[in-house]
């Protein structure tokens, strides 16, 4: 039988297992820099199938390592994320979230549960390959800077060094058995915004007294989506997003501080400087003209990621 029709079978043949770690991970879902569990769940699968592994990388990451026939011939990492994101699932399912509040609602469940799906085949056939396989599985994708740096600096590229690295995001566009891939450009940098609007609050019947942070809130909104249309060159891909706006003031009381989240994503570094840029001016100008005051907490997140081309 060919490498590649053993995998095949070895997929099929494993594919439950596979779907009931999935489903565990997705009940149990964990915040960045706090998936304890889910290592502790790595490490155990890992160990039952005889894979060495190291853990605390990064403080909750975990590497296994894959020696197959003449292992230094090539050394590939396989990566997988880990963490959820800070959601109450609604889903009426049998394996919804038992945490409250956090959920993997990005695909981090099926990555990690993938790659140790992959774990388990390559340990079956790991006298059929030549070379080494590092399994990198790493916390903190959501929340930035991110996991995988401090991985990295810890020294999870090396002994052995790492010559090439594969992962996978779950798309839901993309049918089950498919694969899609391209050259070059694939995954948009990511910059997160943390903004506070400061006012003065006071009784809605008397707005005259007051500096309404909801209504600079509200035209800030509105103002930055004009960024990508008239900033940003139509050919160039960019999108500033909020997902997240507090007022807590009341239908009759305006607040004395509205705070904001949102997210930039380019592909191109010269775009990204020009949206946070025009972020800052749209901000502080529409604060200063009604009284109020603009504050932003920028933090630069990952870069574009550009697929190698003969790899791809």
């Amino acid at each position: 039988m060919m490498l590649s029709e053993k995998i095949k079978q070895l997929s099929q043949d494993y594919f439950e297992e596979i779907k009931s770690y999935r489903r565990h991970i997705h009940q149990n879902p964990e915040l960045s820099f706090e998936e304890y569990k889910t290592a502790e769940f790595i490490c155990s699968k890992l160990e039952n199938f005889g894979i060495p592994y190291k853990k605390g990388i990064a403080k909750t990451g975990v590497v296994g390592i894959i020696e197959g026939n003449n292992p230094s011939k090539k050394i590939v990492a396989l990566r997988a994320d880990m963490d959820a994101l800070p959601i109450t699932e609604t889903n009426d399912i049998d394996y919804k979230s038992k945490n409250v509040g956090v959920m993997h609602a990005c695909g981090h469940d099926v990555h990690t549960s993938s790659l140790i799906g992959a774990a388990k085949i390559l340990n079956t056939i790991k006298n059929d390959f030549e070379g080494t396989i590092k399994l990198i599985f790493q916390p903190s994708e959501e929340k930035s800077p991110g996991g995988a740096n401090i991985m990295i600096q810890e020294g999870v590229l090396e002994n052995p060094k790492v010559e090439s690295i594969l992962g996978q995001h779950v798309f839901t566009s993309v049918p089950v058995g498919k694969v899609a891939y391209c050259f070059g450009k694939m995954m948009a940098s990511t910059d997160e915004l943390y903004i506070t609007i400061k006012g003065k609050g006071g009784h809605g019947a008397y707005p005259h007294d007051t500096k309404d942070p909801v209504m600079m809130a509200a035209q800030f909104l509105v103002s930055v989506q004009q960024i990508v249309s008239r900033n940003v060159n139509p050919v160039e891909p960019a999108v500033v997003t909020f997902g997240k706006i507090i007022g807590n003031g009341a239908p009759n009381i305006i607040p004395d501080e509205v705070y904001l989240e949102g997210t930039v994503r380019t592909f191109n570094e010269d775009i990204r400087k020009i949206i946070i840029e025009q972020i800052h001016k749209i901000g502080n100008a529409i604060c200063d003209a009604f009284g109020g005051k603009f504050i932003l907490n920028h933090v630069e997140g990952y870069p574009t990621l550009f697929n190698d081309d003969a790899l791809t």
